[in-house]
Formats: C-alpha cells, sequence, structure tokens
C-alpha cells in the first residue's frame, strides 16, 4: 500500500496583522464571494426542493449513509461494514490520539468527533455541544419514512444506531483512548455521548 499524505487544504483565513484590523467589522468571507455564492445557491435549491417530499439540508448525506448500510444489511456484512469504517478512520482517529496523549486533553476527542468535523454536523443538523457532552436529533428518521414508502429501504432508526453508528462512534473512541457512552434514541429522537473519565 501506498504511503498516505498529508492532505492539501487551502490555507486558513490569516490572523489580523496589526491594531487597526482588530477593530474593522468582517464576515471571516472577504474574497471568497464565488465559493459563498456556488454554496448558498445549492443550499436554496435542496431547501426548495419537494421532489416526494420536503428536502432538508443533509439529504444527500443522509441517503448515501442510508445506501451504504441497506447494502450491508442486505449482504450480511454489518460487522465487516463498521469495521472497515473504523479502519478508514484510523489514521486520523490515531492522530487525536497523539494530541491527546501529549496534551493530556480527552476533550480533544469529542472536538474531533463533533467539533471540526464537518461530517457530524452536515449530518446531524440539530446538535448541542458542551465539555463532555454531545447531543443530536437522529439524523435518519426522517429520510428513511419518506423512502420506506416506495420500497427503498427496510433499515429502522434503532437499527441503524445500535448496529451501525454507536459501534463506529466507540470503535473511534478506541482508536482515541478515550471511553464513551452513547445513549439508546430518547423518546424525542435525541441521542447523548459522553465522555468518561473526562
Amino acid at each position: 500500500m501506498a504511503q498516505a499524505q498529508p492532505a492539501e487544504v487551502p490555507p486558513h483565513v490569516p490572523k489580523k496583522s496589526n491594531v487597526v484590523d482588530n477593530y474593522k467589522t468582517t464576515s471571516g468571507f472577504e474574497g471568497m464571494d464565488e465559493t459563498l455564492g456556488k454554496s448558498l445557491n445549492v443550499m436554496l435549491k435542496t431547501l426548495s426542493n419537494h421532489a416526494g417530499y420536503a428536502h432538508e439540508v443533509n439529504d444527500a448525506l443522509v441517503k448515501m449513509h442510508l445506501n451504504a448500510m441497506q447494502f450491508a444489511k442486505d449482504q450480511g456484512k454489518i460487522d465487516e461494514w463498521v469495521e472497515h469504517d473504523v479502519k478508514t478512520m484510523r489514521p486520523i482517529n490515531e492522530r487525536m490520539a497523539n494530541i491527546i496523549r501529549k496534551t493530556g486533553q480527552k476533550e480533544i476527542a469529542m472536538v474531533g468527533l463533533f467539533d471540526r468535523t464537518a461530517c457530524f454536523y452536515q449530518l446531524a443538523l440539530d446538535n448541542e455541544r458542551e465539555d463532555g457532552v454531545c447531543r443530536w436529533k437522529e439524523p435518519f428518521g426522517y429520510v428513511l419514512e419518506q423512502a420506506k414508502r416506495i420500497g427503498q429501504f427496510d433499515l429502522t432508526v434503532e437499527e441503524i444506531h445500535d448496529q451501525f453508528f454507536r459501534p463506529r462512534f466507540l470503535g473511534y473512541a478506541k482508536d482515541m483512548g478515550v471511553d464513551m457512552e452513547i445513549s439508546d434514541i430518547d423518546e424525542n429522537g435525541w441521542i447523548t455521548c459522553r465522555l468518561l473519565d473526562a
């Protein structure tokens, strides 16, 4: 296997260089007009799409997850799918583990899983964070309900949570060297993840 190379990412917005700049009001998006315009256009097109049902911003991400999970279920390979996902994320999670070891700050695991990760906050649109805890509304049920009516999926949100989601996130936590507990889905559709021994 080829040696992994660091991803090339655009540089962060430079820090303000002088006292006057610290007093200026800026949006943080200066010079990014085209990117911002394209992003807003995609979001507005998605939110105004009512073909079949009213689409949410996370619709494509939810459907791709559902498609992959349904395939794994149909093939009897749920455990292998979870194992593959944890393995795929291992280089990132081991990097977080190194930061945790160097700093002694286990909260870095929560930041890595929830705060810095577009994959999480683009999927779980309703989420709340405080030190050592993240809560979010289960993101699959709405699209799953629409898609089941036409026979696309036979998964349940509980099955997704217990067989796919929870094992993956506990695997990520193990690779980062921390312990977490992840609740069942409560009666309002919310899930809570707690960092143990923070």
